[in-house]
């Protein structure tokens, strides 16, 4: 199959799909085509042929835990979220301290995340983080009770824009903010200010910046378009 045609189906694959594709999900696109399929650099090839085209345009290509997806780029989202009636969601300060604190702390029971806060952590947050596909339970702490330690899954570096752990924002930079309204939350003891990176598949707006930078790497609309 020529360049120009596993790039277009690759394209038009990424356009119509609402998530993230993975080298391997393209590939199995072409698992009963009747035409040749196409070498895996040929795919590699025509992602970094489209990232490059997308460079002065108003989408881009872009790569996430799960895979690549097409987007609109964010720069561009003041005017494209117009064309949404339904405002993103809004999350209180508790439930996104505790997401903060999971992302940097993994893995982390919910006693450790309340001696952190200082404050009991609410059923409904981690019950709300899990329906997201943000945390999950990934083991339990070997001690009286075997409480259940949560980390943040793929679904959660997808949402965010992040291929991996270690792109969040070091601790220092966080502790820089002039808009973290509590500077008594302590995230200190994740190693080099990153949080551990986790194999998920074995072990398993104005609120968000108080605690983490992540709100300006989010998307707010639907991740592609179709």
């Amino acid at each position: 199959m020529d360049d120009r045609k596993v790039k277009n189906i690759v394209e038009g694959a990424l356009l119509a799909i609402a998530k993230p594709l993975s080298i391997k999900q393209i590939e199995d696109m072409f698992e009963t085509a009747e035409d040749e399929k196409p070498q895996r650099e040929q795919i590699k090839q025509a992602i970094n042929e489209l990232t490059e085209e997308y460079r002065e345009r108003g989408i881009e290509l872009k790569q996430v835990s799960s895979g690549y997806r097409i987007q609109v780029k964010q720069e561009y989202e003041p005017w494209i979220g117009r064309l949404w009636e339904e405002k993103p969601p809004r999350y209180s300060r508790a439930l996104l301290e505790t997401l903060a604190i999971i992302a940097y702390r993994q893995p982390i029971t919910r006693g450790e995340i309340e001696e952190i806060r200082g404050v009991g952590v609410s059923t409904s947050i981690t019950k709300t983080l899990q329906e997201r596909n943000w945390v999950r339970i990934v083991g339990h702490r070997d001690v009286p009770g075997k409480p259940a330690m949560f980390g943040t899954t793929k679904d959660f570096l997808d949402y965010f824009n992040l291929q991996h752990l270690d792109e969040l924002p070091t601790l220092a930079e966080l502790k820089d903010l002039d808009k973290l309204h509590n500077p008594e939350l302590d995230l200190e003891g994740a190693g080099d200010d990153k949080p551990a990176e986790f194999d998920e598949d074995n072990i398993d707006d104005d609120e968000l910046n108080n605690i983490i930078e992540l709100e300006n790497l989010a998307p707010e609309k639907p991740e592609s378009l179709h």
